[in-house]
Formats: C-alpha cells, structure tokens, sequence
C-alpha cells in the first residue's frame, strides 16, 4: 500500500471522526442519559473502543481498495471507490449529530440504516479489487446494522421526547 493513499483515507477518516465527536455524549450527557435504551445495548466504554478499531480497518483497507484499483489499470474505480468512501464517511459523522446533537431519534434511525447501506457498498467495492480487503472491511457494516437495529429500538422507545 502507498504511503500517500494511506495519509490521505486516514485524514479523511479522521476528519469523519472528528466532526462525529464535536456531537458526542461527552457534550450532551444528561440528555443522553435520560434517553432510555434496550437492554442488549452494549457498555459505553465499548463504543470508543470498536469505533477506534473500525475507523483503522476503513483507512487501511480503503487505502488498499484504491491502490489495488490503481494498480489493475482501474483509475476511474479508485476514484468511484474514493468518492463512495467520502459520501459514506460524511453519513458517518452526521449520525452523530443527528443523534447526539439534534436529538432526531427517528432520523438517526434513518441515518443508521443509509450508513450501513453505504458499508456494505464499500466492502462489496472492496471486495471486487481485492477480496482480503472486502472480507476485511466486512466488521464495518456488520456493526452499522447493530447500530441501525439499536437506534431503531431507542426509537421506539423514545417516542415524544423528540
């Protein structure tokens, strides 16, 4: 993998992370406390943790994809997985400020479920330049359907306090 295309899908991510947690609880806890949650949602100090493990896995592997791409003579795929990879990672970042920050419960559903829609596109994307990095990327959507599944529930639960 080049150094170059690593730099740059890890700056995005981290930019994606970034902006996501201008919004985070960490800023609206009593808000987020007094939400009330399933009793399979997991422990917040398990957040941080996948999130920093996913935001790797998609720089690495996202710096693979578009290499691999370059590398078969594929330069418009690079640039369409780049740009997929872009839109997925603004969905990324704007979950939590629907969520967190605006407190749209119904649109963070929402959100959620175009986010992991997104995913599984980019591992799909993945896959076809290499089939290691789409079974590597695979966690991402898998953990954007937990949180679609999640945030539908705390949803549901929340009615009216929108």
């Amino acid at each position: 993998m080049k150094t170059t295309t690593l730099a740059a899908t890890t700056l995005a991510v981290a930019a994606a992370a970034g902006t996501g947690s201008i919004a985070s609880p960490g800023r609206v806890a009593g808000w987020y406390t007094r939400v009330r949650k399933p009793a399979y949602q997991p422990p917040g100090a398990v957040f941080p943790v996948v999130w920093t493990a996913l935001y790797a896995d998609i720089a690495a592997t996202s710096a693979v994809t578009i290499d691999a791409y370059r590398a078969a003579g594929q330069p418009e795929k690079a640039r369409r997985y780049a740009a997929a990879l872009g839109a997925n990672l603004v969905l990324n970042a704007g979950w939590s400020w629907l969520f967190f920050r605006y407190h749209k419960l119904g649109a963070s559903a929402l959100g959620a479920a175009v986010l992991a829609a997104s995913s599984a596109d980019l591992a799909r994307r993945a896959a076809q330049a290499d089939p290691r990095a789409g079974a590597a990327l695979a966690p991402y959507p898998a953990w954007c359907a937990f949180a679609t599944a999640l945030s539908t529930h705390i949803w549901r639960l929340n009615r009216g306090i929108e």
